[in-house]
């Protein structure tokens, strides 16, 4: 396949690409919190990213003729904000509710649109805009609600700044992503990730014992590396690749409410008719972003 070709190819599956991954993220939420009651974050994340890192630079071996200074560049900032982000999400997560968690973690959504014309100077439309708060009014209905819906606390001020950095991640994939091996650039991306994790292990001086490594937390790892990592954060790199920053922000926020689905399916949480409303709003979002709304203006 002539690379013209798999651009065009991976250009229409953009969209379905980054849904794709919304949804193994949303349904790997149990698998990731039983490996963090196991693992400290750190020693969590540095072996994920390092046995992901592997094997994607294993099976893209042929590609990697193409790097050069400007993928290790892009691929080590890739990283950075991810890292981050992943880091001020679980911290926060330890001092607030997950249902808090993932509303906070959302507002990427609205910084999208904004830090991406601050970088690129490309202003965003009011579809964009309205797509984005139409989309955090529909997360905040689906995750804080009930109980959930307590003051503001130290721990949703750590997932609000690692909101932030996923925000930068999004605008970094599109920026370096550019011209650039997808591929190769996320594989770059994870080996970056793993050794700032690996300094994260060093400087929090955390050790653990290999007898925690039983059958259940191996299992959780591999689906970790294979699924989350290797399956899902590459999908989403390649449809960012080929989607507006401020659309790729909404989609990929569709992360809370399949999270809190297959809560519902797996779990004994319960849906409530604010959810539903939620996911309305959600679902009105991502139409708003992906149509602008054309099919309701009239054709000439």
């Amino acid at each position: 396949m002539s690379h013209q070709k798999e651009k065009s190819g991976l250009a229409k599956f953009a969209t379905p690409l980054i849904i794709l991954a919304t949804i193994i993220w949303g349904s790997s939420f149990v698998v990731m919190k039983t490996s963090v009651d196991v693992l400290p974050t750190f020693w969590l994340l540095a072996i994920r990213f390092s046995a992901s890192a592997i094997v994607l630079a294993i099976v893209f071996l042929p590609r990697w003729k193409v790097c050069d200074k400007q993928y290790l560049i892009g691929g080590t900032v890739m990283g950075f904000c991810l890292f981050l982000a992943y880091t001020f999400q679980t911290y926060g997560l330890e001092r607030t509710t997950p249902g808090k968690n993932a509303f906070f973690t959302a507002v990427y959504c609205v910084i999208v649109p904004f830090l991406y014309w601050l970088i690129a100077k490309r202003r965003p439309d009011k579809f964009n805009v309205l797509a984005a708060f139409l989309c955090i009014g529909g997360i905040a209905l689906v995750s804080v609600t009930g109980s959930n819906a307590s003051a503001f606390n130290f721990g949703d001020v750590l997932t609000l700044i690692g909101g932030f950095f996923f925000a930068c991640h999004i605008v970094a994939v599109s920026k370096y992503s550019d011209g650039r091996d997808i591929f190769i650039l996320t594989t770059l991306q994870f080996a970056s990730f793993a050794i700032f994790s690996w300094l994260g292990v060093l400087f929090t001086r955390t050790t653990i014992s290999p007898a925690v490594f039983d059958q259940d937390l191996i299992f959780g790892l591999i689906y970790l590396v294979i699924f989350s990592s290797c399956g899902a954060l590459l999908f989403q790199n390649i449809g960012q690749k080929y989607t507006a920053p401020a659309t790729a922000a909404v989609l990929l926020s569709l992360e809370a409410p399949f999270g809190v689905l297959f809560s519902i399916l797996l779990t004994d949480e319960r849906p409530t008719a604010l959810m539903f409303l939620g996911f309305a709003l959600i679902f009105l979002a991502v139409v708003c972003s992906e149509t602008k709304f054309s099919f309701l203006r009239k054709k000439g």
